[in-house]
């Protein structure tokens, strides 16, 4: 009996200690060989990290709710999901409450990897799962935008999450079955204005973050990447397709996607509301060029058959 305990108490521990192990941000980034920082020879340019910022939507979820000035960056948002509720960040230039005293690095590593500068794990509620396709020049360039914003005073709540979820440590084991640390790769066969929309649509943009399905550990299904989902909050409704099928955007043309992106408008004259609403608040910042480029992408992804709402 007492060599059966002893037993048991030494897989119990090699268990414990293979769960730190493989938990650890540091055994991430050695698994993935992420990318090295962005080269000191680079001169932040803060326009196009504005461009970043409005093609990522920084504003959606990071704005202080309830006041009017979008580009105060204090947070507090509270976003449910099915694993519980998320309070954003705040992510303002303030030195203690929010992202002022973090190093480009630093930011890189975050939009990247899911790791805070004191080596936590972030939650993928925060997309990067698509931020990690980003450019380090463009990320260096939105840490840039970012620093020239209102510094805002005040934090977040903790997150509201159930057991295990409010287990950060094993977003470490998510991270290895999910998060690949591949950045985007240009199609040559393709324009360079599907390129650029291919690249804002996976990177800064995530717009598969919503207009996906979800397997049960809440990972996008690839094979239903952009064809609609179930409504992220867990309420009533679902997120559209935006897949050129008949059940999405098929019959639309550049022109009348890039007016939704610009106005909100539909080609049967409805408007967008919502938190799509929100995001044509930030498309409508981009260059037109982003916009059409944006549209381009879109239409060309094979047509997929669109979310089917379990019945009640």
């Amino acid at each position: 009996m007492r060599k059966a305990i002893l037993g048991l108490g030494v897989l119990v521990l090699c268990g414990a200690l293979g769960f730190l192990a493989l938990t650890s941000p540091s055994a991430y980034r050695m698994l993935r060989a992420q990318a090295a920082p962005a080269p000191t020879d680079h001169k932040p340019d803060p326009d196009n990290g504005r461009v970043m910022f409005f093609a990522g939507g920084c504003t959606s979820c990071h704005a202080t709710p309830n006041q009017d000035d979008k580009l105060r960056l204090g947070g507090g948002f509270a976003l449910k999901s099915p694993f519980g509720t998320f309070h954003v960040p705040n992510i303002s230039p303030h030195k203690q409450d929010g992202i002022g005293s973090w190093s480009t690095a630093d930011f890189i590593r975050a939009m990247h990897e899911g790791t805070s500068p004191e080596g936590r794990h972030y939650y993928p509620a925060f997309p990067y799962t698509s931020y990690q396709r980003m450019r380090l020049e463009d990320l260096a360039d939105l840490f840039a935008f970012l620093q020239t914003l209102p510094a805002v005073d005040g934090t977040a709540p903790p997150h509201d999450l159930p057991f295990p979820y409010s287990i950060r440590r094993g977003v470490g084991l998510w991270k290895l079955a999910f998060l690949d640390g591949k950045p985007f790769t240009p199609d040559p066969s393709k324009s360079e204005s599907w390129n650029r929309g291919a690249y804002l649509v996976n990177g800064p943009g995530h717009c598969a973050e919503c207009h996906s399905e979800r397997n049960f550990a809440g990972a996008i299904i690839e094979e239903r990447r952009f064809a609609g989902g179930p409504n992220p909050e867990g309420g009533r409704g679902s997120v559209p397709n935006i897949t050129p099928s008949p059940s999405g955007i098929g019959g639309w043309t550049e022109d009348e996607l890039v007016t939704l992106l610009t106005t909100g408008e539909t080609p049967n004259f409805d408007t967008v509301g919502g938190p799509m609403g929100s995001v044509v608040h930030n498309t409508a910042q981009l260059p037109e060029t982003d916009r059409r480029a944006i549209a381009e992408y879109l239409l060309s992804l094979p047509p997929k058959q669109g979310y089917a709402a379990p019945k009640s």
